[in-house]
């Protein structure tokens, strides 16, 4: 069998979507060819078996080439898949879906994401099947969904040491972006403190994107000032996840309820502790979701405050962490995923 796949980015150095060069990796060891049309690409170093046809987005070229060139390389690649597989960019199942159905190729996507708008619905109506991580992470009630967890590499993460906790080292990985609530992550730190906790720093590892983003980092800026902060916030832009790992002694994420977040997993599969705000990590952390879900930042605070003086803290986030790499390791998820593709 042999597959074409839809994505964004192809480029092992990029902080985002760097990820999916390993997913790619993976597809190649299930398919005879795989033949990847990305929007833009970048460095990478894939099997014989993959071949890696660009539209162009690094060079400049209109949204009306970009369009011309995808329709181009299905045609002319046509004869050399199978099966589609598009990565969380409906838009090419809307502009090629009416042709894979025309050409018999069996169409998927995967999705995780908690906007539904017109051209997800649209995707959904052409695709045979859907991928998605969680309930909560795939807003349409469809018979062609399958929830399949995320995939982590967790490889990247063997060889992180064990968590120190003096001086106590948080870590946000997130882009700095308000749906990520970095706010409620200063009041809890200004309360740890209040009670009589030293934090060493707290490591924000992400950049902003948009010119909303720079104006929320200016006003957590002006946050951490009236909180007293400046002394232990620490903007570090974008980095390997296995470093920001390494250097925490546990791990924050305060973005609402929805899909599961990855660098959750990331971060349990480094053996760092995870604190979330979204119940959709609640069947996960099973009897441990009282430890680690909170609900605001006193909350959040008091259970960090709780699980500091946990005498087995170590033996909690080694079963967490063996249970990630037992359940999201990469390989499993795309060896899953190309099962149900042939």
């Amino acid at each position: 069998m042999k597959l074409l796949i839809v994505t964004q980015k192809v480029d092992q150095n990029d902080s985002i979507l760097g990820f999916f060069h390993r997913w790619i990796e993976e597809f190649a060891k299930h398919f005879s060819l795989v033949t990847v049309i990305c929007l833009q690409e970048g460095e990478h170093h894939l099997p014989e078996n993959v071949k890696v046809l660009s539209l162009g987005k690094a060079s400049g070229t209109s949204r009306l080439q970009y369009i011309f060139r995808f329709y181009k390389y299905i045609w002319n690649e046509r004869k050399n898949y199978d099966v589609v597989f598009v990565h969380m960019n409906p838009e090419y199942i809307v502009l090629g879906g009416w042709f894979w159905k025309l050409w018999h190729k069996k169409v998927a996507l995967w999705y995780v994401h908690r906007a539904v708008n017109t051209k997800l619905r649209i995707a959904e109506k052409f695709a045979d099947v859907i991928f998605s991580s969680s309930k909560e992470s795939f807003g349409i009630e469809s018979s062609k969904v399958r929830f399949v967890g995320h995939g982590i590499d967790v490889e990247k993460f063997e060889h992180v040491p064990e968590a120190s906790y003096e001086p106590l080292i948080i870590a946000s990985v997130s882009r700095i972006t308000k749906i990520k609530r970095l706010e409620i992550i200063f009041r809890a730190i200004k309360k740890l403190r209040e009670q009589g906790i030293p934090v060493g720093s707290l490591n924000l590892v992400g950049a902003p994107v948009t010119n909303e983003d720079v104006t929320y980092k200016k006003y957590l800026e002006s946050l951490a000032r009236e909180f007293k902060l400046d002394d232990v916030v620490r903007w570090q832009g974008i980095q390997p996840s296995e470093r920001a790992y390494a250097e925490a002694s546990l791990t924050i994420n305060a973005a609402p309820n929805g899909g599961m977040d990855k660098v959750v997993l990331e971060s349990l599969a480094a053996q760092r502790a995870a604190f979330v705000s979204n119940v959709a990590f609640v069947s996960f952390f099973d009897d441990k979701a009282e430890t680690f879900v909170f609900d605001n930042a006193d909350d959040l605070a008091l259970k960090i405050e709780t699980f500091l003086k946990i005498k087995n803290k170590q033996t909690i986030i080694d079963t967490l962490s063996k249970k990630v790499r037992e359940e999201f390791d990469v390989r499993k998820l795309i060896s899953r995923i190309s099962k149900s593709l042939v």
